[in-house]
């Protein structure tokens, strides 16, 4: 594949990397100073776009990109409450995309234990649940996509939460996300459900940032050559798809 990077930060670098790695071109680094050279860039027979920048820029990265007819895999989060509108381009243009908060092929299959286990709980309100997320400090949102993507799951479960929260409250149909920004830490996420009689939890802890380059890598192989909104459960094989979060947040 050839490959334009949009954002070239930490997981720019780490993506460029995995893709060299594995016999890929990168035709092009796009960042804050040269956001012009993407229509040159493609120009030059791109294959696909993997986009990784910020809130802020994001969803523009990713409508370029559509619009240049370039297929787009895109780890940004904070942004989703546009990703409807970024969804309706993407079939007007007949182009391809992928979304994730998280491209790790363990927080993957750890979206799809929480999946599972919050079904189990909802039918169990003895237990109160919470979720928390620790990432290093300049990761820009609060909380973390991964982290709303598992209380996402937990609220569609039809437990006793009805929706998810950044801060802590009475209301005990509340879910709470706890976000800590301290070094060095990749991404550590917990779901714990607490009674009176004992706890049960379930972790994730990335210990270095090739995780999530190598998935990037492994969802842009699936996406090339195909039309349409996917998944990482598609990537993956992982059967239905939960809808991506953005539009519940309070």
């Amino acid at each position: 594949m050839r490959i334009i990077l949009v954002g070239y930060g930490k997981m720019g670098k780490a993506i460029e990397v995995a893709a060299l790695a594995k016999g890929h071109q990168i035709s092009a680094r796009i960042d804050l100073h040269n956001t012009e050279d993407l229509q040159e860039a493609m120009a030059r027979s791109a294959d696909i776009a993997i986009e990784f920048t910020g809130p802020g820029s994001a969803y523009e990265n990713v409508c370029r990109c559509l619009e240049l007819g370039l297929p787009v895999v895109t780890g940004s989060t904070g942004w989703l409450e546009h990703y409807g509108d970024a969804i309706a381009l993407c079939h007007q243009r007949q182009g391809a995309l992928i979304h994730a908060s998280n491209f790790s092929i363990g927080v993957n299959i750890f979206f799809e234990v929480n999946r599972q286990l919050s079904r189990l709980m909802a039918a169990h309100p003895a237990y109160d649940v919470q979720v928390s997320e620790v990432h290093h400090t300049q990761k820009k949102d609060a909380p973390s996509g991964t982290a709303i993507r598992l209380a996402e799951q937990i609220v569609q479960a039809e437990g006793v939460k009805t929706r998810w929260t950044d801060h802590q409250t009475e209301n005990p149909t509340d879910l709470y996300i706890e976000s800590e920004r301290r070094e060095p830490y990749p991404g550590l996420h917990r779901v714990r459900y607490r009674s009176t009689i004992d706890e049960i939890e379930i972790s994730h802890n990335a210990l270095r940032r090739d995780g999530f380059a190598a998935g990037a890598i492994l969802a842009a192989e699936f996406l090339v050559g195909r039309k349409g909104v996917f998944s990482m459960k598609d990537v993956l094989g992982l059967g239905e798809e939960v809808p991506s979060p953005g539009n519940a947040q309070p």
